[in-house]
């Protein structure tokens, strides 16, 4: 059965990736960074999208950023706590970036030594 989920947990993450790629009509490159990866880093129109893929030790499996100017659009979790990663998204909602990065950065989530709003700082820290 973990298997089974495993294997439909990467086809979803495949899937939104290749959706995502035909939006920025752009070849997708994987960049790994610490322990979570960067799958695509594109602009359009002003508007920088970014997918990551967090490190393993989080529930979460994908997050897509939106940023412009300097400031956070929309990030959208994949999987994981559903409305902590809404309530995430909200809170940071027009925020800029290093001020996420600063209230993100470091919180964990139990003895694993990082959570998915600590995955998010390092992406956007990687993006500077």
């Amino acid at each position: 059965m973990k298997k089974i989920i495993l294997a439909i947990a990467a086809v979803m993450i495949a899937f939104t990736a290749v959706a995502q790629e035909k939006v920025v009509n752009q070849p997708m490159e994987q960049v790994v960074v610490d322990d979570y990866k960067i799958i695509s880093d594109k602009v359009e129109d002003g508007v920088r999208y970014v997918v990551a893929a967090p490190s393993a030790k989080v529930c979460s499996k994908q997050i897509d950023i939106q940023i412009k100017d300097g400031i956070i659009q929309s990030v959208v979790y994949t999987r994981g706590c559903e409305g902590n990663a809404k309530g995430i998204g909200a809170l940071i909602k027009d925020m800029s970036v290093e001020e996420a990065i600063k209230r993100l950065e470091g919180i964990t989530c139990g003895k694993r030594g990082t959570s998915c709003p600590d995955q998010l700082a390092k992406v956007l820290k990687a993006l500077e």
